[in-house]
């Protein structure tokens, strides 16, 4: 039977001996043909989660599903349909990219035309005949995604893949990451702590902190979460009438000025009228919108 979900996990748990778990209750969706956003503060178990998806460490309870079929029992079936790039990328430095591609090529039993198509999707083509260890950490990242995608993989599984990288790397790799979904119809998981970065890319995200899932869904609900908690900006000629005059709105207290939850414009104007029937001059009526990034905090802040 098909399933909408290239990955999902139902009651994920895992602890690594202490006391406090690593993971709870993990219910993971990642539909197929997206850019999954696995966002959360380092620590907060994205790793984990990977390795647990990937057969590196032993799943203590709860099921993992990938493409339909659950891993315990399919372990090499599933690993033969998926790519993964798990902390450092493993290359060798004494090598080219061409000639690493070739030696992990002949491990996944692909075709020596492979080589030169992702060679020429990672944009390494006009390497040449430099050594791996001479390469950029971006360069590293991307050779490592090639080496990857020899086995056409239908999912690509990454964790911090601009981790460390200087921004000309970021872009590189965000692009790449967009291409290769985009061009190759590859579903992608990729971890971060940086939500700026993952918005850039990501069509789902799902947001985990101390081993907790807080949010999952599109990156369009994220963003009408984000409109949801619009504030309203008030100052007033006297501040203290006007926080008790708008007390039924929600109205509190904020850095100098009023602010209350952001109604529309018909609130907007009604509380202009309570305001000036009340002879307090309105000096400022100004809609604030929290940015996602602020959002990332007060969710990740209050758990």
């Amino acid at each position: 039977m098909s399933t909408p979900y290239i990955i999902e996990t139902k009651g994920l748990f895992y602890r690594f001996g202490g006391t406090v778990p690593a993971l709870h209750d993990i219910n993971l969706q990642v539909p197929a043909g997206s850019i999954y956003g696995f966002l959360g503060p380092n620590g907060a178990g994205k790793t984990t989660t990977l390795r647990l998806l990937l057969g590196l460490l032993k799943n203590q309870q709860g099921t993992i599903r990938l493409f339909g079929e659950d891993l315990t029992g399919n372990r090499l079936p599933v690993l033969r349909r998926l790519g993964s790039l798990i902390e450092q990328p493993s290359l060798y430095g004494h090598l080219t990219a061409r000639e690493n591609l070739e030696v992990y090529r002949k491990v996944y039993g692909a075709g020596k035309e492979r080589i030169d198509q992702v060679w020429q999707l990672v944009d390494l083509a006009q390497t040449g005949k430099k050594k791996a260890r001479q390469f950029s950490l971006g360069m590293k990242q991307r050779l490592s995604i090639a080496i990857a995608l020899l086995h056409r993989p239908e999912l690509l599984i990454l964790d911090e893949p601009t981790n460390g990288l200087d921004p000309n790397g970021i872009i590189e790799t965000r692009e790449l990451i967009r291409r290769l979904n985009r061009e190759e119809g590859v579903t992608i998981i990729v971890s971060s702590h940086i939500l700026a970065e993952v918005e850039k890319m990501a069509s789902h995200v799902g947001i985990i902190h101390k081993g907790r899932m807080l949010f999952q869904g599109t990156l369009g609900q994220l963003h009408q979460m984000q409109q949801g908690r619009s504030l309203l900006q008030i100052d007033t000629s006297d501040n203290d009438q006007a926080l008790s005059l708008l007390q039924s709105f929600g109205a509190q207290r904020q850095n100098g000025h009023l602010v209350l939850p952001f109604g529309g414009r018909e609130a907007s104007a009604n509380i202009s009228r309570i305001l000036i029937q009340h002879n307090v001059g309105l000096y400022r009526l100004q809609p604030q919108q929290n940015d996602l990034e602020q959002l990332f905090i007060d969710i990740t802040s209050q758990n």
